[in-house]
């Protein structure tokens, strides 16, 4: 990197809350946030947003006629990014850019279009525009009122992190002074969890135990991956700034062969990449913490163990991961694990996954490495640093 990238504000909505303070208060229970619910009067578990922040997004629906018929994913991004901005002290003049993904999109409309489609072989105006997958930023550059670039994109698992990258570039190029970056994923619907349960990926109601999913537990026998919904996002600058939250020192992304739609190698040749990049010239043991992608399958979390332990040896650092409590959100879920990144540093405490045994806590967390990978093999590491 040509010079280092300030965070000046993160906020998200999630199972966890839409206030950091809110979020950090909740990592300190070993509590999960799962729960069993009916998708096409099937049982699944699934991370839902709790019911007063499902009563803030249907007021943001409520308040502009134009926003009735967005989706969830869209009304989430707005939410946080008005949040973001207003904690960075952003102003529209000074048109900073937009970058916000997600892996699956308008999902919840898609869906229901395509219903009415099939009964009725017709369907609405509103049904091409509010489905796009542009949908996101073009929604979030109106609500903020910003003349800047706006960028969607979807690269599956690891948009968030991919977003982060996109901003970054833009900021080193000298072509904005400042990128709102992210991602938002609204999947809970019949179709997603059906995709993911024919995958045969997705947690059993069988499944004994009080955590469904095991994420990080490297000797569970079983897949235990199960989605949540939610939003977040990061303001980013150029260089030190007074109202840093972390500084990014490095990044990383790589691509490997396909062999198959959902493959990646036995020890993740993508993360191996992607970390050694991030790294550039950090020595392993000065990484602190891993916040692992960790998606609670069998074949993925052990291959990005195998990853880390290739790069850092016997220097291994801690290791960490939020889908154990609030699962996998998709294209969202690498900002949340950012987000996770961040309140460690800022408070000096490590989170736990509380069914992993004999982890040694760090005395002190300065450099937390962040880790995304999508279908497709496609990986991205985030190198952060305490901005004191």
């Amino acid at each position: 990197m040509k010079e280092k990238i300030a965070i000046t504000a993160i906020a998200s909505i999630s199972p966890l809350g839409n206030s950091l303070g809110e979020v950090w208060e909740n990592y300190q229970s070993d509590d999960h946030c799962f729960s069993q619910q009916s998708f096409n009067g099937e049982k699944a578990w699934a991370a839902c947003l709790p019911e007063h922040l499902k009563s803030k997004v249907d007021a943001l629906r409520k308040s502009d006629t134009k926003y009735k018929k967005l989706d969830d994913s869209v009304l989430f991004a707005i939410h946080s990014a008005r949040n973001a901005i207003r904690t960075a002290g952003w102003k529209p003049a000074d048109n900073f850019g937009i970058n916000i993904g997600s892996s699956r999109g308008a999902t919840s409309l898609f869906e229901k279009y395509h219903k009415e489609f099939l009964q009725e072989k017709k369907t609405t105006t509103l049904a091409s525009p509010t489905t796009t997958l542009g949908n996101i930023s073009s929604w979030v550059a109106h609500d903020l009122q910003t003349q800047g670039p706006e960028i969607s994109h979807s690269i599956t698992c690891s948009t968030a992190l991919h977003s982060v990258l996109n901003g970054i570039a833009w900021l080193q190029s000298g072509m904005a002074d400042k990128f709102l970056v992210g991602g938002s994923e609204a999947p809970l619907t019949p179709f997603t969890i059906a995709q993911m349960q024919a995958l045969k990926i997705y947690a059993q109601n069988r499944q004994s135990g009080s955590y469904p999913c095991q994420a990080l537990d490297l000797q569970k026998t079983e897949n235990t991956m199960i989605l949540g919904e939610g939003a977040a996002m990061a303001c980013l600058e150029i260089g030190a700034v007074p109202n840093a939250l972390a500084m990014i020192i490095g990044l990383g992304y790589a691509t490997e062969p396909l062999v198959h739609n959902v493959s990646i190698s036995t020890d993740a040749l993508c993360f191996q990449r992607s970390i050694a990049m991030a790294l550039g010239g950090v020595l392993p043991e000065e990484v602190d913490v891993i916040v692992l992608h960790a998606p609670g399958t069998i074949k993925g979390d052990q291959t990005e163990y195998r990853a880390i332990k290739k790069i850092f040896s016997s220097k291994t650092p801690f290791l960490t991961t939020n889908k154990w409590k609030i699962g996998h959100t998709f294209g969202a879920s690498g900002m949340l694990n950012i987000e996770l990144a961040v309140l460690m540093l800022q408070h000096q405490k490590a989170i736990p996954v509380p069914f992993i045994k004999k982890q040694y806590l760090p005395k002190r967390i300065h450099k937390v490495l962040v880790n995304a990978v999508g279908f497709g093999g496609n990986a991205v590491s985030i190198l952060l640093e305490s901005p004191v």
